[in-house]
């Protein structure tokens, strides 16, 4: 990978584990894949990286089923996640396919490099 894409991932991993909606198991990759640059097992743990990512990402009709149930009220309050399913519904209708958190709008932007990531 190139040095360009080095810092854009590098930048884009570090947002991902500060943000507040970031599962364990992402975290848990990011973190890992930060401390193999470097090494000879960094190819290994970017291409464990980016499957992570992919199994992770939240898609958009997923995202509404969740918002519609008590956990997602008792996560956000009542409010909240009645809000967050308007958004939810009106990013669907605008044809996007994932949830927008700061998790995962990290992920997305990796993944739209996966290729350029997993160049030699």
């Amino acid at each position: 990978m190139n040095k360009q894409t080095m810092e854009f991932l590098t930048q884009k991993t570090n947002e991902l584990i500060n943000s507040g909606s970031v599962c364990k198991e992402a975290k848990e990759a990011a973190e890992n894949w930060l401390k193999s640059v470097g090494t000879e097992t960094e190819k290994e743990e970017t291409a464990k990286y980016l499957k992570e990512l992919e199994e992770d990402i939240e898609p958009i009709d997923d995202l509404i089923a969740f918002l519609g149930t008590p956990l997602a009220a008792e996560y956000m309050g009542e409010e909240g996640a009645k809000a967050f399913l308007v958004h939810a519904e009106q990013r669907k209708a605008a044809g996007e396919k994932y949830c927008d958190c700061p998790a995962c709008s990290a992920v997305c932007a990796i993944l739209s490099k996966k290729d350029e990531i997993l160049a030699d």
